[in-house]
């Protein structure tokens, strides 16, 4: 090992602790965060060779893997259901089929699962931040039957009410007995996962949506109605869930309501110097894409990844730059981001991939680096133990090997724009920070990884500024 590499390493580790000890220290700070809109059930199932190839056959396999290489992307049926998870699995990607079968949906319940957690964006980061960084958390649930109301970790996360008067109570004191359960049906399988003579190339997860709720982006009538009590307990906000957003429904509605309500909701938060994040999610509809870059300079920050970059890019109109963010080229990423920034003037871009994290930001301080590294751990502990139930899991993954690989790219960035200090690059009237991430090897879990990153890193970095 040359020496300049176990130094490389040593600064890492030594930036990782500090990180830590400054961003656990500046939570208590947060007064409030408020996170909308989707909430839901995952139930998640690890697949079992044996037991996926019986399913199969029975249901004809045949058939099954003609839809697998020529997929519908929803279920209308078994074999649908089944070419989605073979094709999730061959290509080593996550999949989100929409189920619109009530046969299928009954079919997935009786299969069960191996456990329930809290599911969607919002419903993920609440358990994080309400749960273990102790953050009064406020989370809109389009649903909430007892089976999801029991899925929330006691701590300060609280649901709006209307009884007569308003009211912010934990979701269990709010359990709607004839409300839906909004499942979404997690398969999980790791690398190597051998089914037939397919073969994952990584691990991943196929996800069948069996929610008719936030597909639609549901906005309940008390968080609407009384969105203005909401505001004033909360100090952030983290958006999310629009990514599933179509043109019209069979209702009469089209996004552009839900975009509506959405645009209200963020003067109000803008109004009220609330700082916000939009967890960006790839979104298959061009037109709900482009209503959603239309709809960045009301936000704060934006976290998204190279697909979800990428298919920005496409909007705007640089394709060509588009393709070299999907092959990794880090530069490339970079110059999308000065773009997205350009187009919009959001104030703040953070860009996690496999690897490493790259925040842009028009404003400076170690305390986007620091909240970068922070949140590297975080998703180190939820890759470690499955789901995170205190900060000393997060301290744990300091124990993670850093990404060695991610110090060429960064060589490659001191080559380009020339000192790199710990991580950050001064850009004249704009500032980079890049850090390599840990890498667990074996995962336990990958469903909520990017939630973790994005809500981690916002919150920790805007506590740390206060």
């Amino acid at each position: 090992m040359k020496e300049s590499l176990k130094e490389k390493i040593r600064l890492w580790k030594s930036l990782y602790v500090n990180a830590f000890e400054n961003a656990t220290n500046a939570l208590p700070r947060v007064r409030g965060v408020l996170l909308a809109y989707n909430t839901n059930i995952d139930a998640i199932k690890y697949l079992d060779k044996e037991d996926l190839e019986e399913r199969i056959e029975k249901v004809g396999k045949k058939r099954v893997f003609e839809l697998m290489e020529s997929p519908s992307e929803k279920v209308t049926s078994l074999e649908e259901l089944f070419a989605g998870i073979l094709r999730s699995i061959k290509l080593g990607k996550a999949m989100e089929w929409f189920v619109e079968d009530r046969g299928v949906r009954n079919y997935l319940r009786e299969w069960g699962w191996d456990e329930l957690r809290i599911g969607g964006q919002a419903g993920i980061m609440a358990n994080l931040l309400g749960g273990v960084y102790r953050i009064p958390t406020i989370v809109h649930v389009p649903q909430n039957p007892k089976l999801q109301a029991e899925l929330f970790v006691d701590g300060p996360i609280y649901v709006p009410v209307f009884d007569g008067e308003f009211k912010l109570v934990h979701p269990k004191e709010a359990v709607k007995e004839n409300e839906e359960e909004l499942i979404h049906y997690i398969f999980e399988f790791p690398r190597g996962f051998h089914v037939f003579d397919i073969v994952a190339p990584r691990e991943n997860r196929f996800i069948a949506n069996a929610d008719d709720y936030n597909a639609k982006v549901y906005i309940r009538d008390e968080f609407k109605e009384h969105f203005n009590k909401i505001v004033k307990n909360v100090d952030l906000a983290i958006i999310s869930g629009l990514q599933v957003l179509k043109e019209s429904y069979e209702d009469g509605t089209t996004y552009r309501d839900v975009l509506n309500e959405v645009e209200a909701q963020l003067d109000m938060l803008n109004k009220r110097n609330v700082k916000s994040h939009f967890e960006f999610a790839y979104t298959a509809n061009k037109k709900v894409r482009e209503a959603l870059i239309n709809l960045l300079p009301k936000f704060t920050s934006v976290g998204l990844n190279e697909v979800e970059l990428a298919s920005l890019m496409e909007i705007i109109g640089d394709e060509e730059l588009a393709r070299e963010v999907l092959e990794g080229n880090v530069f490339s990423v970079i110059d999308a981001m000065h773009l997205l920034m350009d187009e919009t003037g959001i104030q703040r871009i953070h860009f996690h991939t496999y690897g490493y994290y790259v925040a842009l930001t028009q404003y400076r301080g170690e305390e986007v680096r620091d909240a970068l590294l922070f949140a590297a751990l975080a998703a180190a502990a939820k890759a470690m133990y499955g789901s995170i139930e205190n900060l000393s899991q997060i301290r744990d993954a300091l124990s993670v090997p850093t990404n060695e690989r991610a110090f060429l790219t960064e060589e490659e960035l001191e080559k380009e724009f020339g000192e790199v200090e710990n991580g950050i690059i001064d850009m004249t009237d704009r500032q980079l920070a890049f850090i390599p991430t840990k890498i667990v090897a074996s995962p336990k879990s990958t469903v909520g990884i990017g939630d973790t990153i994005s809500s981690s890193a916002f919150v920790s970095e805007f506590a740390m500024k206060r």
